[in-house]
C-alpha cells in the first residue's frame, strides 16, 4: 500500500492512478489528487506522515505563525485567517494547530451580513443594524443595545403620550382642549415635546440614515429617517413660519401637524428594535448552554497527592479524579474504574453510557454514579466542546443558498421605495383632494415607513442561527447554511456498513459444539445481531461449552487479530479466567496454536485445521455453511487433534438502524448501501434491514465513482461514513455525514457531523433541514407579502375604492412589528422535535 502524498489515503499501488517525480513514483487515489500534484511546485510535495506535513530533500516541514488560523503546508507564506485553497499549489488550507484566539480581542459582525466584521462595536455599513459578537461566551454578555434602546423607548414613549393627547384630543367625544389649551400654546407644546423624541430618541436613525447615503447602502433606516424627518420638519415649518405655505397645504386657513406622527412612529420603531434585539440575543442560547456546561476546576493527581486547578491549567497526559455528581473536566480516557456518565449535553441521547478502563469520556458530561482516574487527552481548542462551539458559530454565520433570492431583492428595494414615495406624492399633489399637498406628504411618508427591508434581510439568517444551535443540542453539527439547504432536498442516502449500519466491532454472536444439531447464541442481546429471518434456535451457553469458549479464549489471548478480541472479550464477559499457554505458535492467514496443560489447542480456518491433519466433521460443516449465510465469521476449534466446535464471529447491526431506515424509507429517502465488505455478508445486512439496494466490494475509488454516478442521472446525494475509506465519497456527495465516531479525515469531508455516531442521526438532520428551510420560506413569504401589500395600501390605492388611508402611525407599527414576526417565528425552531 502507498499513501496519496495529497490527501493522505492509503491506495493499493498495483490499481492507482501515478505521476513521477524526481526519480520517485507517487499514487493517488483518484485524477482529482493526481492533477493537484502535478500543478504544484517543481521543488515541493507532501508526504503525510504521522499526521505531520513534510517537503522534499528532507527540508524542513512549513512552520506557520502562531498568528495564522489557516496556511499551506508546502508553500511557505500562503496564511489566511479563513478555509479555503492555496493560490500557489491549489491544495485546501490546514488549520493550524498552534493557533488560538487572541485573548481579550472579540469580533463583531452583522447578523445579516457576516462579511462585515469590526474590532469595536457599531453599525452595519450596509443594513444599520447593530453589530454583535461574532463568539458566543458563556459569560453574562452586556447588553448595551437593549439597554439603551429601552432607555429611548420609555423617555420617547413617556414624551409622546402628550403629543398624541393634544394632536388628537379633538376627536375625543365630549373633550375639548381648545377650552383649556389655546391652539398656539398647543402646537408649540407638541413642536417642544417631539423635538427630543424625533432628535434624541430616534437620532439614532438619523446617524444610520446619514451613513448610509455616504456609502450609497441605502437601507431601512434610510427610508425612516427621510419619513420621520419630512412629518417633523414640515410640522416644524409650520410652527415657526406658518404664512410661507401657499392654500393648497391649508385645509380651513391652517396648515396641519403631524408632530405625534413623527414621534409615534419613532417610539414604535424603537420598541420594535428594542424587542428584536431581545429575540436576536436568544439565538444564540443554545451555545451558551453548551458553554455553560465546561467544568471550571478538575481534581489533578500527581505523585499520589490530589490537587484542585482551573481547567484552563490541565495539561496533556495529566491524571485527573472524577467522583459522582462531577462535571468531566476535559475529554480524555478512562484509566482506572468504572462509572456511567450522562452524554445528553453532547449526543442528545437521555440515557446514560457505561464507561470503563480505556474508554473515552467527553468534557462537559456528567459523571453519575462510580468514581473513577482518567488521562487527559485533548485540552482547550482540541476538546470536542471546543470544537462544537466553533463549528457552529461558523455555521450560524454563513449564508444559504436562498439568501440570494433575498440578497438580489434587497439590492433595488429601498430606491424602488425611495421612487415609490416620489410618485405618491406627485400624484397626490396633482390630483388629490384638498388639501392636495397635505394629502400627498402624508401618504409619501407613510410608503417611506411601511416598507421593511429588514424583514426581508433577517428571513434567512434568523432561522439558520436557531436551526444550527438546536442541532447542537442534539448532537448534530453543521459545517454551514448550504448544507441544511441541500439535506432538505435529498433523494438518495448511500451509507457505509461497518460503524455506520453496524457496531463496527466484531463479537462473538453464536456457537456450534461437535455433535450438537443447535446453535447456541453468545449471551449478548440477540436485537440487532445478523440473523436468519426467522427458525433460528436461541439459548445461552449452557455449562458444558464453558471449557470449549475458554481453551480458545486461552490461545487467541496472544494473538492481535480482531477476532481474536472478539473471542477474549466475550470470555471476560462470561467471567472466564484464561488458562496459561505454551508454545504458541502463529500461521499468518490461518491461525493460532498452543498448549494448555497436555493439551495441543488449534484455532483459526477450517483449512487451517485440515492441514495439521484433523478430520472435520460433518455437523460442524453444515452449521458453519449455515452460520456463513447469517453472515458470520467462523473460527474452529481443535483440541488434540479433534475438531470440537466452531465459533461464529459478527459485526451486530445497531440497535437503532432498523426504526432509521424505516424512518429514512417513510421520508420518501432511498437508501443504498456501499461497503468494501463481501457480497455474502452486505447481502446479509440489506435483508435485515430492509436496505433498497447493495453495493458491496468497493474500494474508496469505487465509493466515489458511485456518487458521481448518482449525481450525474440527477440525484442529490448524503453520504454518511465513519472512516479514512469513506472521505472521497464524503466529500463528493451533495451531503457528506460524518459519523463522530469515526475518524478526523471522514469528519473533515463532512457537511455534518453526528456527535454520537448513530444512523438516527440522520433522520434527525433531515428533520431539522426540513423544519428550517419550511421555517425560512414562512419568513421570506410574510416579508414578500407583507412589502408587496403594505406599500400600496400606504400609498393610497384603496383610496378611489374604499375612501381608505393609512396613518403613517399605523405604517410605522407594521414596520416595526414585520421584522420582529420574523425573528419570532425563527424562534420556533428551538422547539422543534428531533
Amino acid at each position: 500500500m502507498a499513501t496519496d502524498p495529497i490527501c493522505g489515503m492509503m491506495v493499493d499501488e498495483t490499481s492507482a492512478l501515478r505521476a513521477e517525480r524526481d526519480g520517485q513514483t507517487f499514487y493517488f487515489c483518484s485524477d482529482h489528487c493526481r492533477q493537484k500534484f502535478l500543478g504544484t511546485q517543481k521543488s515541493e510535495f507532501r508526504t503525510p506522515h504521522s499526521g505531520h506535513s513534510h517537503l522534499h530533500h528532507d527540508e524542513m516541514a512549513v512552520q506557520p505563525p502562531a498568528n495564522a488560523k489557516y496556511f499551506c503546508p508546502m508553500c511557505p507564506g500562503v496564511e489566511s485567517n479563513q478555509p479555503g485553497d492555496c493560490p500557489k499549489c491549489g491544495m485546501a488550507l490546514e488549520r493550524n494547530p498552534a493557533w488560538v484566539a487572541t485573548a481579550g480581542k472579540t469580533i463583531y459582525t452583522c447578523p445579516m451580513h457576516p462579511e462585515i466584521e469590526r474590532d469595536h462595536p457599531g453599525d452595519c455599513p450596509k443594513c444599520g443594524m447593530a453589530l454583535e459578537p461574532k463568539t458566543v461566551s458563556a459569560e453574562p454578555e452586556d447588553d448595551g443595545e437593549t439597554r439603551v434602546l429601552a432607555r429611548k423607548f420609555w423617555i420617547g414613549l413617556i414624551l409622546t403620550a402628550p403629543v398624541l393627547f393634544l394632536a388628537m384630543g379633538e376627536w375625543l367625544p365630549g373633550l375639548r382642549i381648545e377650552q383649556w389649551i389655546p391652539k398656539a400654546i398647543s402646537e408649540w407644546l407638541e413642536f417642544l415635546l417631539s423635538t427630543p423624541v424625533v432628535l434624541w430618541a430616534g437620532g439614532m436613525f438619523f446617524g444610520r440614515a446619514w451613513r448610509s447615503l455616504k456609502t450609497w447602502q441605502l437601507n431601512m433606516f434610510t427610508l425612516i429617517a427621510t419619513g420621520v424627518g419630512a412629518a417633523y420638519i414640515y410640522s416644524a415649518v409650520a410652527v415657526v413660519a406658518p404664512g410661507i405655505f401657499p392654500p393648497s397645504f391649508q385645509q380651513h386657513g391652517e396648515v396641519g401637524l403631524y408632530f405625534e406622527a413623527a414621534a409615534v412612529i419613532t417610539v414604535l420603531v424603537l420598541l420594535g428594535q428594542m424587542l428584536e434585539a431581545k429575540a436576536r440575543s436568544r439565538t444564540g442560547q443554545a451555545i451558551k448552554a453548551l458553554l455553560g456546561l465546561a467544568a471550571k476546576t478538575a481534581h489533578r493527581v500527581r505523585d499520589g497527592q490530589e490537587e484542585d486547578v482551573p481547567v484552563d491549567d490541565v495539561q496533556k497526559g495529566d491524571v485527573l479524579r472524577v467522583r459522582p455528581g462531577e462535571k468531566i473536566p476535559i475529554d480524555g480516557v478512562i484509566i482506572e474504574g468504572r462509572s456511567n456518565v450522562d452524554e445528553s449535553m453532547i449526543t442528545g441521547e437521555p440515557m446514560p453510557a457505561t464507561k470503563g478502563v480505556n474508554d473515552a469520556v467527553v468534557g462537559a458530561t456528567v459523571n453519575q454514579t462510580g468514581t473513577f482516574l482518567m488521562r487527559a487527552e485533548k485540552v482547550g481548542a482540541e476538546t470536542l466542546l471546543a470544537q462544537i462551539v466553533q463549528m457552529v458559530a461558523e455555521a450560524q454565520r454563513s449564508r444559504a443558498p436562498i439568501q440570494k433570492l433575498a440578497d438580489s431583492v434587497a439590492g433595488y428595494f429601498v430606491p424602488a421605495v425611495i421612487g415609490i414615495a416620489v410618485i405618491t406624492f406627485v400624484v397626490w399633489a396633482a390630483w388629490g383632494p384638498a388639501p392636495a399637498m397635505a394629502y400627498a406628504l402624508v401618504n409619501a411618508v407613510s410608503v417611506l415607513i411601511i416598507a421593511c427591508p429588514c424583514a426581508l434581510g433577517l428571513a434567512t439568517p434568523m432561522s439558520i442561527m436557531v436551526g444550527v444551535g438546536r442541532g447542537a443540542q442534539s448532537g448534530i453539527l453543521i459545517r454551514n447554511a448550504e448544507a441544511i439547504e441541500t439535506t432538505e432536498k435529498v433523494t438518495h442516502l448511500l451509507t457505509d456498513k461497518t460503524g455506520t449500519l453496524t457496531a463496527g466491532k466484531p463479537k462473538v454472536v453464536s456457537v456450534v459444539s461437535a455433535g450438537s444439531a443447535s446453535i447456541l447464541l453468545a449471551s449478548h442481546k440477540s436485537e440487532g445481531i445478523i440473523s436468519s429471518p426467522a427458525g433460528s434456535q436461541r439459548s445461552q451457553f449452557s455449562g458444558e461449552d464453558t471449557p470449549f469458549l475458554g481453551l480458545a479464549a486461552a490461545v487467541e489471548q496472544l494473538s492481535e487479530h480482531p477476532l481474536a478480541r472478539a473471542i477474549v472479550d466475550e470470555a471476560k464477559h462470561k467471567k472466564i479466567a484464561p488458562s496459561p499457554v505454551n508454545d504458541f505458535e502463529s500461521t499468518t492467514g490461518g491461525g493460532v496454536s498452543g498448549k494448555i496443560g497436555d493439551r495441543m489447542v488449534r484455532v483459526g480456518k477450517e483449512k487451517f485445521l485440515q492441514d495439521s491433519g484433523i478430520v472435520i466433521p460433518d455437523d460442524l460443516k453444515q452449521a458453519s455453511l449455515q452460520l456463513q449465510e447469517k453472515a458470520q465469521t467462523v473460527v474452529w476449534v481443535a483440541v488434540d487433534g479433534k475438531a470440537v466446535g466452531i465459533i461464529g464471529i459478527a459485526d451486530p447491526i445497531k440497535e437503532t438502524a432498523p426504526a432509521a431506515i424505516r424512518a429514512l424509507h417513510d421520508m420518501g429517502l432511498k437508501v443504498i448501501m456501499c461497503t468494501g465488505d463481501n457480497w455474502k455478508t452486505a447481502e446479509a445486512v440489506a435483508k435485515e434491514l430492509g436496505i433498497d439496494e447493495v453495493r458491496a466490494e468497493l474500494t474508496p475509488q469505487g465509493k466515489h465513482e458511485l456518487v458521481r454516478q448518482l449525481k450525474a442521472e440527477g440525484k442529490i446525494v448524503a453520504m454518511a461514513g465513519d472512516g479514512i475509506n469513506d472521505a472521497p465519497a464524503l466529500a463528493e456527495a451533495h451531503v457528506g455525514i460524518a459519523m463522530g465516531t469515526g475518524t478526523d479525515v471522514a469528519i473533515q469531508s463532512a457537511g455534518i457531523t453526528l456527535v454520537k455516531g448513530d444512523l438516527q442521526g440522520i433522520v434527525k438532520a433531515l428533520v431539522l433541514s426540513r423544519g428550517v428551510m419550511k421555517n425560512i420560506r414562512q419568513n421570506l413569504f410574510f416579508a414578500f407579502i407583507y412589502n408587496a401589500l403594505g406599500v400600496p395600501i400606504a400609498a393610497g390605492v384603496l383610496y378611489p375604492v374604499l375612501g381608505l388611508l393609512l396613518s403613517p402611525m399605523i405604517a410605522g407599527a407594521a414596520m416595526s412589528f414585520s421584522s420582529l414576526s420574523v425573528v419570532s417565528n425563527a424562534l420556533r425552531l428551538r422547539e422543534v422535535k428531533l
